[in-house]
């Protein structure tokens, strides 16, 4: 049975203290986990370091938001996979909607990133999503489709399941979006599963997570993770409080007592 994953990116939020207080809260709730759940964080760059000397790298996965496709040279601003890697970091979160409408990510930068990231080692966590206008024209399982097969062009066979894919609609995200129901997520987890299965097969297709990630709360989480094609849940503002992480896990587990 896959783990469910739980994880969630601050964005540009929290300050020292605050990443340090929200570590050891959550540890105290992992270390008293069975380990079928994976939890993960993504802090911004400056406190990479510092999380990955507070948390326990076995049990939290360790991300960061974005990187270079190079490994070195003259880029600045950028931040390359080796340094990545200096840092304690095992996943790098590529392609979030906010970085393609505000920095210019395009699909064919985030597939340079996944076969970057792939090539040393870290888990490339691609998020791909519908815009609202791409909803109301009944496009979205096309734009999302079409979005994963250029982010895994040119993935070996067998690398595709060290993939991680998020579902994140970008009407969803933010402090003003409206979650996905559970059905519509579902429509489009299946989707890209159907497409995974077209490219690579069945077994290969089952063994790749999928998350769904857009306004995910304490209320709807349950339901989200009760879909077939649902492996876990990428969070926002609900989980940047220590407690309301705790409570997601908590979820989580509850999932696997059935």
């Amino acid at each position: 049975m896959k783990k469910i994953w739980i994880g969630t990116s601050w964005k540009m939020n929290k300050d020292a203290a605050s990443a340090a207080s929200w570590a050891a809260a959550v540890e105290q709730a992992v270390e008293r986990s069975d380990g079928r759940v994976q939890p993960f964080v993504i802090p911004p760059f400056p406190y990479l370091s510092q999380m990955a000397q507070t948390i326990n790298a076995e049990a939290i996965q360790l991300g960061a938001q974005n990187m270079c496709w190079q490994d070195s040279g003259a880029f600045t601003g950028e931040v390359s996979p080796l340094m990545l890697k200096d840092c304690g970091v095992s996943i790098v979160e590529i392609g979030h909607s906010e970085r393609r409408a505000m920095f210019g990510e395009t699909d064919n930068t985030v597939n340079l990133k996944v076969l970057a990231a792939l090539k040393h080692g870290l888990t490339p966590l691609v998020c791909v999503g519908d815009t609202a206008d791409e909803k109301k024209w009944s496009v979205s399982v096309e734009s999302v489709v079409r979005q994963v097969k250029i982010a895994l062009f040119d993935v070996p066979f067998d690398k595709v399941t060290d993939v991680i894919l998020a579902y994140e609609p970008v009407w969803a995200i933010g402090e003003g979006g409206t979650p996905a129901t559970k059905e519509e997520a579902e429509t489009v987890h299946r989707a890209i599963r159907d497409a995974l299965v077209e490219c690579y097969g069945q077994e290969t297709a089952d063994s790749v997570v999928l998350l769904y990630g857009g306004s995910v709360n304490l209320t709807n989480a349950s339901e989200l993770l009760d879909q077939v094609n649902i492996d876990g849940v990428f969070v926002g503002r609900t989980a940047w409080d220590a407690e309301g992480y705790v409570e997601l896990l908590s979820i989580a587990n509850s999932k696997l007592e059935h």
